[in-house]
């Protein structure tokens, strides 16, 4: 053991470990508000990659027989395209929507519930020898039944009292028990009149074929879809088309029971893509050696989830309310309900109890897959039909929605202890036609002080003093407007499409910090090219740019041989200091993001010399950092006695002060060119 005290002379060598690598700095991506294909609704929701955005929230949309792709789509793609490492997508829709769901159903000896005949009921005229008891009501109990039951056996027929007309003798509803195989979609029942207590000829003998509103089922457990609107909705297997089903599409999903061993009391289940076939199956997600025992580890809602989010209201706040006992694994769906659990599954022998082997999926019941129904919530149709995108958005529809769809998602963003991000887009609005709601986005971003807003202020088609105008409105270093319009390629429809500038703004800044540093400007040559963009809306001249700078508009310009580029970075502050500039104010940004990590740590430990000591290891070598890498010319940090008074500590108050000279960059660049005659010597 090595030595820690000299007791008697000598050399004691000691280590001192200062080399402790402080943790790296969280990085936040970007956030985006707008409508979306499918996806859940109002719930902020990450995702790291365009495939995961596309699978969670679509890409393409049908309006009018045409194709079309929300413009958040657009910037999704170019955001990771550039190099953005994380996206916080909220989906915007008007009016209320549901997910859809399905019952899968189970092996049950008690049989399927036969209802919803009606019509076909209402006709029977029936004689008063009916078996009832009192004038009002009654059942009949294991009444012949002729045909048709196949393997099923009638356990009883049940009459409603609410059911019966003592007048006429009518009966307007039946529920039909069974016992053994149940009765599926097509099975064909036939009732003779006698077996309804009729006599002939006052008596009509009655053949029903099932459809399915008549067939209700507890199956073992049913599960909802996370994306909601009625996208999700498909109908069931279509017979002899593959496997396919009728409105089975590549932004929904279909549901597979692969397999089932009632010796274990397990079975798998497959999450397919809704517009697969029998032969060629597209399994999004795999579960297997699933349980219905709640007291196992493969219970289902262990395994896929049972937890799913609704926003909540409280005042003019807004918050996402957690349901569900088990975490959310599945991207696709969640156990809604387990209808038929199986408890302790074994008995002492180690044997499989009886009474369960029932509750689990049966899979002779269309080859144990299925759809998804129930789903509500139309996005093309809710509120604006025909959908105005892209150059057609107006003040009343921007692409199917209005300005106070987006109040709830705005309200909720407004939390940066739930949701980091550092630049905040919404796609669509601009100042112009949608003012109080950019106004809203602008507050949120000059609230949270974390993250940077990118405006519109205008529509497609505007004139540059009417872009002026509305840049007017703003004052505020965490918000920045960029102009004209654009034009891309759409990667989803192929078409070539017009979208404003903050469609795009994202992926430079992405660019900006994946090839050099937040505090780096994002425009220019080198930073700010948009290569995705056909053209601009229009071409700007020097002068064009010139009143825009002044108006504190960034210009988007077209170069010859360089295309079309971001060609200004000031924020949207009016006041000339280092913030009204975009550089400063994101690297402000990343180095509170960062200290404020670091502060965290601090709150309620002791307010001693070691405490702040701690403070400082942290934040001068990442500071010194940034300094290396041309954030900062220069910068102090005081966090000692001289902030730490006692009257400051006995407030229980922890005070640190951080000096910054943030560095500049180049906008105007001067070139003397300077004519001498022959002969003449340079300066030195």
């Amino acid at each position: 053991m090595a030595e820690q005290t000299l007791l008697s002379p000598g050399v004691l060598a000691r280590e001192n470990d200062q080399s402790f690598i402080g943790a790296r700095p969280v990085t936040y991506g970007a956030a985006i508000i707008g409508p979306a294909t499918k996806g859940p609704v109002g719930i902020p929701t990450a995702v790291s990659t365009f495939s995961q955005y596309e699978a969670i929230f679509g890409s393409t949309v049908e309006s009018g027989s045409q194709f079309y792709t929300y413009l958040n789509s657009i910037s999704a793609r170019n955001y990771f395209a550039q190099g953005g490492e994380s996206l916080l997508m909220t989906r915007v829709v008007s009016g209320s929507f549901d997910g859809a769901s399905s019952s899968i159903p189970s092996s049950i000896t008690e049989g399927r519930l036969v209802t919803g005949v009606d019509a076909l009921l209402s006709s029977i005229n029936l004689s008063p020898v009916i078996n009832i008891t009192g004038s009002t009501g009654g059942v009949v109990n294991n009444v012949p039944v002729a045909g048709g039951l196949g393997n099923s056996a009638i356990a009883s027929i049940e009459i409603a009292a609410q059911d019966i007309d003592a007048t006429v003798s009518t009966i307007s509803s039946i529920t039909i028990t069974t016992e053994g195989i149940a009765y599926e979609v097509g099975d064909v029942i036939n009732f003779t009149s006698e077996s309804l207590g009729a006599t002939k000829p006052n008596g009509e003998d009655l053949t029903i074929t099932l459809t399915d509103s008549d067939i209700q089922n507890t199956g073992s457990f049913t599960i909802k879809t996370i994306s909601e609107g009625v996208n999700m909705n498909n109908s069931q297997v279509v017979d002899g088309a593959n496997g396919t089903l009728t409105n089975g599409t590549k932004d929904n999903i279909r549901w597979e029971v692969a397999s089932v061993n009632t010796a274990s009391g397990q079975f798998s289940l497959l999450v397919r893509r809704g517009n697969d076939t029998a032969t060629s199956k597209t399994v999004l997600e795999t579960y297997n050696n699933l349980s219905l025992d709640p007291t196992a580890p493969n219970y289902i809602s262990n395994v896929i989830g049972d937890t799913y989010y609704e926003v909540a209201q409280d005042g003019t706040d807004y918050y996402v309310k957690t349901l569900g006992n088990y975490p959310q694994r599945s991207a696709y769906i969640y156990v809604e309900n387990v209808n038929k659990p199986t408890p302790q599954y074994f008995d002492n022998n180690g044997q499989a109890k009886s009474e369960f082997t029932s509750s689990l999926p049966n899979i002779s019941v269309n080859g144990g897959s299925g759809s998804f129904s129930g789903a509500t919530g139309d996005q093309v149709t809710a509120t604006n039909s025909p959908v105005k995108f892209n150059e057609n958005i107006t003040t009343g529809n921007i692409q199917g929605l209005i300005m106070d769809n987006y109040t709830q998602s705005i309200n909720l963003l407004s939390n940066s202890d739930d949701y980091q991000f550092n630049v905040i887009t919404a796609p669509g609005l601009n100042s112009q036609q949608h003012s109080n709601t950019v106004t809203r986005l602008v507050s949120l971003a000059q609230g949270r002080t974390d993250c940077l807003a990118v405006i519109d202020v205008a529509a497609y088609n505007s004139q540059i003093n009417a872009v002026t105008t509305e840049a007017t409105k703003y004052d505020s270093s965490y918000a920045a407007a960029y102009w004209p319009w654009l034009q891309t390629v759409d990667a989803g429809t192929g078409q070539t499409v017009w979208a404003p500038a903050s469609t795009y703004i994202p992926a430079v800044y992405a660019f900006t910090d994946a090839s050099s540093d937040p505090w780096f400007a994002p425009a220019g040559l080198i930073r700010g090219a948009l290569g995705s963009v056909v053209r601009a809306e229009r071409k700007l001249t020097s002068g064009n740019r010139d009143t825009l700078y002044e108006a504190n508009v960034n210009p988007i310009a077209t170069f010859p041989g360089s295309g079309v580029v971001v060609f200004g970075q000031k924020t949207l502050q009016k006041r000339a200091s280092a913030l009204d500039r975009v550089n400063v104010r994101r690297l402000l940004i990343a180095l509170k993001g960062y200290i404020s990590q670091v502060s965290d740590n601090l709150v309620f430990e002791q307010n001693t010399n070691a405490t702040r000591n701690n403070f400082l290891a942290n934040v001068n070598p990442y500071l010194e950092s940034v300094q290396q890498r041309q954030g900062l010319y220069a910068f102090k940090v005081v966090m000692d006695a001289t902030n730490n008074t006692p009257d400051v500590i006995d407030r229980n108050e922890l005070v640190g002060q951080i000096y910054l000279q943030p560095t500049k960059t180049a906008e105007f660049v001067i070139l003397d060119f300077n004519v001498l005659p022959t002969g003449a010597t340079f300066p030195e």
